[in-house]
């Protein structure tokens, strides 16, 4: 690679890695194919050695990095910033100290301690706003440090209890010892319906555009002709794929941040996160039999590919995973013989539903939300059997299903839309 592109062994090792992390999905993993960067997709440089290729330097009490003749140091903008890097300089100040004590730590009480060593640097090109903007990522050994607010306290406090949550294609459902609740996943305000809705104009817009510029390459029914094409591309599709391209930048940090403020809100309620297993990568494929409705017509084989894409809920379950593994909390993935969506207490048997069926009664007559209950089925985990603790819920149903009443009421008197929740 290396003599192949004219580039530095360092960072020529560096990709032969990244090449080989694809490889190795595909010959031992559950990959099927190798992906290739896109066209006019931006690459990241990075050296995986701190001396090499990006060598890292103290000037001044100060970071500096070295790319060939370029320096550049680091923008401090906040206390968070400030304090990881203070972390770094204490380290370099005495690299050969923190590591000796960090081997004899483990040795000794087999626990490992945040040396925050700086291992590598990433550079990050990203299109703002029409713009180029570089990014520096600078990988440091250990945790990260905590944040405070402007009163010196813990930002994000930590709670205690178990959380059961059931985590839908566009909402989660979450019962713990103080609080139920039921929201849309990814979703920061009331803008993110609308923000959808301006990305499906744009790429109509461009498809428009695509299919007047090439007429050549469709056939009179609208399709794509198979086989190799050649594609022009108006200054007006430019605009907007440019515009389309900065809406899902935009869109895709808010879900982002959306995600880490409802995983910060789970954690202030309890340390054990009880939730099924991860799903999301089955339920956007397509489905393979082909099958007829009543009426003899084909039934779509699409499932729920743009909500998977919209909502983020894998990505929610993995930052709700790291979350509670990397703050001393404990996250339980239950055994899909748990069903907690066919249980049913009241008549202690499982009773299979509808997935049109979202507010159902149970056994008794108590009317619920079934994405509720399934976190209240949840939140009853035994962890000593690994099954549903009955007792527990006969218990804690009364106490929990007023909460869950209260709930819906708030929901009807503010008019939130919960998608698919039957409310």
């Amino acid at each position: 690679i290396g003599k192949k592109y004219d580039i530095g062994s360092i960072f020529a090792l560096t990709k032969a890695e990244d090449v080989w992390c694809g490889i190795e999905k595909c010959l031992y993993g559950n990959g099927k194919t190798i992906h290739f960067s896109k066209y006019g997709e931006l690459p990241c440089i990075r050296a995986k050695q701190a001396n090499r290729g990006i060598p890292i330097s103290v000037i001044d009490d100060r970071l500096q990095f070295n790319l060939g003749k370029i320096v550049f140091g680091i923008k401090i903008k906040d206390r968070f910033q400030q304090e990881e890097v203070q972390a770094v300089l204490s380290y370099l100040a005495g690299p050969e100290v923190r590591d000796r004590r960090a081997v004899d730590t483990l040795l000794e009480e087999a626990y490992c301690i945040d040396t925050y060593r700086p291992c590598y640097v990433t550079l990050v090109p990203k299109m703002i706003r029409g713009r180029y903007r570089v990014y520096l990522h600078l990988v440091v050994e250990g945790r990260a440090k905590p944040k405070y607010d402007k009163n010196g306290n813990y930002r994000h406090k930590y709670g205690k209890g178990t959380i059961g949550a059931d985590i839908g294609t566009q909402t989660v459902a979450y019962t713990s010892d103080t609080e139920v609740g039921l929201k849309n996943l990814a979703e920061r305000g009331n803008s993110i319906q609308t923000s959808e809705r301006k990305e499906r104009l744009l790429y109509r817009a461009m498809d428009r555009s695509r299919r007047a510029t090439n007429p050549q390459n469709y056939n009179p029914d609208g399709t794509i002709k198979k086989g190799c094409k050649t594609w022009e591309y108006s200054n007006h599709y430019r605009k907007l794929k440019a515009r389309h391209s900065e809406l899902c930048r935009i869109n895709a940090i808010n879900r982002q941040l959306a995600i880490n403020e409802d995983v910060n809100h789970l954690r202030s309620l309890g340390d054990t996160f009880v939730t099924e297993p991860k799903n999301a990568g089955r339920l956007m494929r397509r489905a393979k039999e082909t099958t007829k409705n009543n009426s003899g017509r084909f039934n779509r084989k699409k499932r729920f590919g743009k909500s998977v894409r919209n909502r983020c809920p894998g990505g929610f379950q993995a930052a709700a995973e790291n979350k509670f593994k990397t703050t001393g909390g404990t996250y339980i993935e239950v055994p899909n013989s748990y069903r907690a969506s066919q249980y049913d207490h009241t008549a202690d048997d499982y009773i299979k539903k509808d997935l049109s069926d979202r507010m159902y009664c149970l056994q008794d007559g108590t009317e619920v939300q079934r994405d509720w209950y399934s976190s209240y089925i949840l939140y009853n985990y035994d962890k000593k059997t690994r099954c549903i603790d009955k007792d527990k819920c006969n218990e804690e149903f009364e106490r929990l299903y007023e909460k869950e009443k209260a709930l819906i009421a708030w929901i009807w008197a503010n008019e939130i839309k919960v998608l698919n929740s039957g409310i």
